[in-house]
């Protein structure tokens, strides 16, 4: 299976811990054919956005209500103040203007729903390896320097973004954690430097080991 699909179908088991208790409507942009779904309650409704033609034609034969667009090209489309969980993994590095959208939506959401989300963390090693060490910066076809971000992320301006767009923080955390075990001599130098760095740190380095950051923040009432 090439990576594309992969991330068309969207599981994301691994942002399972970030969802919040209660929920009954839910919007997920970039929803691909729909594979988060089977995260979410049985009973929810759910909504997708995703610009992917075939995905949405995939996820529309499933009978999932998906819209066809970018999120800016659908709004109007999308009741307003009716959801209360809206879902965004691994979307907003994606748009030119991400504050601009996390004031936006809050417009399609209840008084106190909830955002869900992830994003590439750009103090992952390797990322911090080729830029310090080979003093290179290549983009990709698909990870943290896929060429089709538009934005990048540390722990602290994701934070500096929600805040600037009123949410309240409820949960932030490193996800996609890829410390190696050390069950080979490259693993292990891996690991022991990913190690000393958090040591030697006292811990300012711990993130460095995950490829993304999850979240969950609520609207203020």
């Amino acid at each position: 299976m090439a990576k594309g699909e992969i991330y068309h179908l969207g599981v994301r088991s691994d942002m399972v811990a970030f969802l919040p208790q209660r929920y009954q409507r839910v919007l997920e942009i970039g929803c691909g054919v729909g594979g988060f779904r089977r995260n979410l309650s049985a009973d929810c409704e759910y909504w997708g956005v995703e610009p992917d033609a075939a995905s949405v034609q995939q996820a529309q034969a499933a009978n999932i209500r998906v819209l066809s667009g970018v999120y800016d090209e659908v709004a109007d489309q999308l009741p307003d103040g009716y959801f209360d969980l809206v879902i965004c993994n691994d979307v907003i590095e994606h748009m030119p203007d991400h504050d601009v959208f996390l004031r936006q939506i809050q417009q399609k959401m209840t008084a106190d729903g909830c955002l869900v989300g992830s994003v590439p963390n750009m103090r992952y090693y390797d990322v911090l390896r080729e830029l310090l060490l080979q003093r290179d910066w290549r983009y990709r076809d698909e990870g943290i320097l896929d060429r089709t971000h538009l934005r990048f992320f540390t722990r602290i301006s994701l934070q500096r973004s929600l805040a600037g767009a009123d949410f309240n923080l409820e949960a932030l955390q490193g996800v996609n954690n890829k410390l190696p075990r050390p069950s080979s001599l490259k693993k292990m130098r891996r690991y022991l430097t990913i190690r000393l760095f958090e040591l030697f740190s006292l811990g300012g380095y711990s993130d460095i080991k995950f490829m993304q950051f999850g979240f969950r923040v609520r609207r203020k009432p």
